[in-house]
Protein backbone atom coordinates (compact mmCIF):
# COMPACT_ATOMS: atom_id res chain seq x y z
CA UNK A 1 0.00 0.00 0.00
CA UNK A 2 1.47 3.16 -0.59
CA UNK A 3 1.78 6.03 2.28
CA UNK A 4 -0.53 8.43 0.17
CA UNK A 5 -3.31 6.12 -0.55
CA UNK A 6 -6.82 6.50 1.45
CA UNK A 7 -7.44 4.55 4.43
CA UNK A 8 -9.87 1.73 3.45
CA UNK A 9 -13.68 2.83 4.55
CA UNK A 10 -14.99 -0.51 5.98
CA UNK A 11 -18.35 1.47 7.31
CA UNK A 12 -21.55 -0.28 7.14
CA UNK A 13 -22.98 2.18 4.51
CA UNK A 14 -20.34 1.74 1.95
CA UNK A 15 -19.99 -2.54 2.47
CA UNK A 16 -23.79 -2.54 1.61
CA UNK A 17 -23.60 -0.59 -1.27
CA UNK A 18 -20.67 -2.18 -2.65
CA UNK A 19 -22.50 -5.53 -2.62
CA UNK A 20 -25.62 -3.51 -3.90
CA UNK A 21 -23.49 -2.68 -6.88
CA UNK A 22 -21.99 -6.41 -6.92
CA UNK A 23 -25.59 -7.66 -7.01
CA UNK A 24 -26.26 -5.42 -9.84
CA UNK A 25 -23.45 -6.57 -11.99
CA UNK A 26 -24.34 -8.75 -15.19
CA UNK A 27 -23.04 -12.45 -15.05
CA UNK A 28 -21.33 -11.64 -18.60
CA UNK A 29 -19.73 -8.61 -17.32
CA UNK A 30 -15.79 -8.15 -16.77
CA UNK A 31 -15.73 -6.00 -14.22
CA UNK A 32 -14.36 -7.05 -11.07
CA UNK A 33 -15.31 -6.14 -7.45
CA UNK A 34 -11.97 -4.58 -7.50
CA UNK A 35 -12.43 -2.30 -10.29
CA UNK A 36 -15.45 -0.79 -8.31
CA UNK A 37 -13.64 0.00 -5.09
CA UNK A 38 -12.34 2.96 -6.91
CA UNK A 39 -9.85 4.03 -3.75
CA UNK A 40 -8.01 0.81 -4.26
CA UNK A 41 -6.85 1.38 -7.32
CA UNK A 42 -5.96 4.17 -9.13
CA UNK A 43 -5.66 4.54 -12.90
CA UNK A 44 -4.63 8.02 -12.80
CA UNK A 45 -1.02 8.70 -13.61
CA UNK A 46 0.98 9.74 -10.75
CA UNK A 47 1.44 13.63 -10.78
CA UNK A 48 4.18 15.36 -11.51
CA UNK A 49 6.13 17.95 -9.89
CA UNK A 50 6.79 21.29 -11.24
CA UNK A 51 10.68 22.01 -11.33
CA UNK A 52 9.76 25.49 -9.08
CA UNK A 53 8.40 22.87 -6.12
CA UNK A 54 11.25 20.29 -6.75
CA UNK A 55 13.76 23.42 -6.72
CA UNK A 56 11.93 24.85 -3.51
CA UNK A 57 11.87 21.21 -1.93
CA UNK A 58 15.34 20.65 -2.70
CA UNK A 59 17.05 23.97 -1.34
CA UNK A 60 14.54 24.19 1.87
CA UNK A 61 15.89 20.62 2.86
CA UNK A 62 19.71 21.34 1.88
CA UNK A 63 19.63 24.57 3.55
CA UNK A 64 18.22 23.22 7.13
CA UNK A 65 20.40 20.30 7.08
CA UNK A 66 23.88 22.54 6.10
CA UNK A 67 22.95 24.81 9.36
CA UNK A 68 25.67 24.70 11.80
CA UNK A 69 27.34 21.47 10.25
CA UNK A 70 31.35 20.90 10.03
CA UNK A 71 31.19 22.73 6.41
CA UNK A 72 29.55 26.07 7.61
CA UNK A 73 31.84 26.14 10.87
CA UNK A 74 35.11 25.19 8.90
CA UNK A 75 34.19 28.22 6.42
CA UNK A 76 33.29 30.52 9.33
CA UNK A 77 36.54 29.74 10.46
CA UNK A 78 38.73 30.03 6.94
CA UNK A 79 36.54 33.45 6.73
CA UNK A 80 38.03 35.08 9.95
CA UNK A 81 41.49 33.89 9.55
CA UNK A 82 42.26 34.66 6.02
CA UNK A 83 40.27 37.98 5.95
CA UNK A 84 39.12 37.46 2.88
CA UNK A 85 35.57 36.54 3.45
CA UNK A 86 34.63 36.53 -0.56
CA UNK A 87 37.37 34.23 -1.38
CA UNK A 88 36.11 31.90 0.88
CA UNK A 89 32.66 32.45 -0.16
CA UNK A 90 33.72 31.99 -3.54
CA UNK A 91 35.57 28.30 -2.88
CA UNK A 92 33.22 27.31 -0.60
CA UNK A 93 30.22 27.63 -3.48
CA UNK A 94 32.37 26.08 -5.66
CA UNK A 95 32.81 22.97 -3.41
CA UNK A 96 28.98 22.35 -2.58
CA UNK A 97 28.34 23.10 -5.82
CA UNK A 98 30.80 20.28 -6.72
CA UNK A 99 29.77 17.71 -4.38
CA UNK A 100 26.19 18.09 -5.45
CA UNK A 101 26.86 17.64 -8.77
CA UNK A 102 28.43 14.13 -7.62
CA UNK A 103 25.49 13.42 -6.18
CA UNK A 104 23.26 14.41 -8.65
CA UNK A 105 25.33 12.33 -11.06
CA UNK A 106 25.63 9.12 -8.97
CA UNK A 107 21.78 9.57 -8.17
CA UNK A 108 20.92 9.17 -11.36
CA UNK A 109 22.77 6.11 -12.21
CA UNK A 110 21.86 4.66 -9.35
CA UNK A 111 18.34 5.23 -10.32
CA UNK A 112 18.71 3.79 -13.60
CA UNK A 113 20.10 0.89 -12.16
CA UNK A 114 17.66 -0.10 -9.35
CA UNK A 115 14.29 0.51 -8.28
CA UNK A 116 13.04 3.32 -6.10
CA UNK A 117 11.90 0.76 -3.46
CA UNK A 118 15.57 -1.13 -3.72
CA UNK A 119 16.87 2.77 -3.40
CA UNK A 120 14.33 3.17 -0.45
CA UNK A 121 15.37 0.12 1.51
CA UNK A 122 19.03 0.32 0.80
CA UNK A 123 19.13 4.43 1.86
CA UNK A 124 17.01 3.17 5.18
CA UNK A 125 19.07 0.93 6.26
CA UNK A 126 22.56 2.70 5.60
CA UNK A 127 20.66 5.87 7.55
CA UNK A 128 20.12 3.02 10.30
CA UNK A 129 23.79 1.76 10.02
CA UNK A 130 25.47 5.30 10.79
CA UNK A 131 22.38 5.95 13.52
CA UNK A 132 23.90 2.92 15.39
CA UNK A 133 27.28 3.97 14.55
CA UNK A 134 27.19 7.27 16.04
CA UNK A 135 25.09 6.19 18.87
CA UNK A 136 27.86 3.49 19.64
CA UNK A 137 30.31 6.52 19.44
CA UNK A 138 28.90 8.45 21.75
CA UNK A 139 27.71 5.87 24.13
CA UNK A 140 31.60 5.03 24.66
CA UNK A 141 33.05 8.46 25.95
Amino acid sequence: MKLDSKPLNLSTSETESQLELKDEIDCNSTTTLVELSSPLVSDKPQKQQTPLVIFATTFVTIFLAEIGDKTQLSTLLMSAQSQSPWVVFLGSAAALITTSLLGVMLGSWIASKLSPKTIEKASGIMLLLISLMLFWDVAQF
